[in-house]
C-alpha cells in the first residue's frame, strides 16, 4: 500500500550543485530552464534554485541523463 504524501519542506539546489548531483554539466540544468522543461525552480537573489524532485524526474526522462546520474552521480552512491 502505497501513499502519495506531499513534501512538506522541498530540497532546493542551486544549478552547479544540482549538476554535480546528477552527474552532468551545469549548462544541461540551465538549458533544461530555459526550455521550459518540468524543473521546479525560483530565484532567489539572481540565483536558481532547483527543487530536488522535479531535478530527478527531469534527470529519469531522458535515457543519456539518466545513465549519466547512474554512473557520474547520486546513483553511484546507491
Amino acid at each position: 500500500m502505497t501513499q502519495d504524501k506531499e513534501i512538506i519542506t522541498p530540497l532546493w539546489f542551486s544549478v552547479s550543485s544540482s549538476a554535480k548531483l546528477g552527474g552532468v554539466d551545469p549548462k544541461t540544468i540551465r538549458r533544461a530552464i530555459k526550455n521550459n522543461s518540468e524543473l521546479k525552480y525560483k530565484i532567489i537573489k539572481n540565483r536558481y534554485k532547483i527543487e530536488l524532485g522535479s531535478l530527478l524526474s527531469f534527470l529519469n526522462k531522458n535515457i543519456k541523463l539518466k545513465n549519466k546520474l547512474k554512473k557520474n552521480g547520486l546513483g553511484q552512491y546507491l
